[in-house]
């Protein structure tokens, strides 16, 4: 029985795993300018310019976006035994805004690695405010919990935007976290290569993760450290979120939709579903980026715009699938 269910996930994986490949290469082919096969083996100039250095360097941004954002999403619902949170229902999407907004003003040269740290400081910060209120509110129903998410996400928001209108910085800030891959080239996408180490380091510590997930008492019985783990936990939430944010913008929902995707196939244990989240969030990432150059001819709709249409519709599905046990 063991070795059939890790003969199917391995084969699972592969079929995962081909899938992103072909995705990747329809996405390195798809563009305004003209590259194809052909002219790369002939050796034509403009092609080698335009495929190395724009369209290979975005479909490496749009994977590793995607798959780190799922990842964090998946332990962001672990760490809160709540499937409908991620980090852009928790304040921490928002709080990272902050965090660049606060760059443009009192530091706007400040190096893009430190720009990523002051904005993880803040989405830090804005999650551990987040999991406070968590232990101050009543949680009668699980709804409670995004909805404390969002809450707190629109008067960050409310306090960002007001802030940045006050500075006339309104519409550089929202230019800067449009969430569109368009704009990313060779030299302006490689702090995602930060989220792989942050990943990796995220599934050595599944199991504690795991763990965290039946609660504080549970934990503390098997001798976990739970408040150390959700530290942890925290640290890489908001390193992935601000690595993101810092490269390309924000990108709704792929936290919140893949893990549940994942989890009705799959069941909860990270160790087991961790490749096939991050792989899910990868792929639907593509799809999006690819779906926003093909719907519009004369200029590419962002994938933010695209996976906030898409995500909602599969958060409402999602919804009425657990209907009956949120009572």
């Amino acid at each position: 029985m063991f070795f059939n269910r890790v003969k199917i996930e391995v084969r699972s994986l592969i079929i995962g795993i081909t899938v992103i490949i072909v995705l990747s290469i329809i996405s390195m082919f798809l563009g305004f300018s003209s590259v194809t096969l052909s002219g790369l083996l002939a050796g034509d100039e403009h092609s080698f310019l335009v495929f190395f250095q724009t369209r290979v360097p975005r479909t490496i941004a749009l994977i590793l976006s995607g798959a780190s954002l799922a990842l964090a999403g998946m332990i962001m619902q672990m760490l809160t035994r709540n499937r409908f949170v991620e980090p852009s229902t928790a304040g921490t999407v928002e709080s990272a805004s902050l965090g660049i907004l606060v760059v443009m003003i009192f530091a706007p040269g400040l190096d893009v690695i430190l720009k990523m740290l002051v904005a993880a400081l803040f989405a830090l910060f804005g999650s551990l405010i987040f999991m406070f209120l968590l232990r101050q509110i009543p949680l009668k129903s699980v709804l409670v919990v995004p909805l404390t998410g969002i809450m707190l996400g629109y008067v960050i928001g409310a306090l960002t935007n007001g802030i940045a209108d006050q500075e006339m910085l309104l519409p550089s800030l929202q230019s800067y976290l449009f969430g569109s891959f368009s704009m990313v080239v060779e030299g302006k996408y490689e702090l995602l290569w930060l989220s792989l180490p942050l990943c990796l380091v995220a599934y050595l510590a599944a199991d504690r993760f795991t763990v965290a997930g039946f609660g504080e008492d549970f934990s503390s019985n098997l001798g976990l450290d739970y408040k150390k783990v959700m530290l942890f936990g925290l640290v890489i939430i908001s390193m992935i979120t601000a690595t993101v944010i810092c490269t390309v913008g924000r990108i709704p929902f792929i936290g919140l939709v893949v893990p549940n995707i994942v989890s009705i196939v799959m069941g909860d244990n990270m160790r087991r579903t961790a490749p096939f989240v991050m792989i899910t969030g990868a792929g639907l990432v593509l799809v999006c980026d690819i779906l926003g150059r093909l719907m519009s001819k004369s200029a590419e709709i962002p994938v933010g715009t695209i996976m906030g249409v898409l995500g909602s519709v599969l958060f409402i599905a999602l919804l009425l699938k657990w209907r009956k046990r949120l009572g």
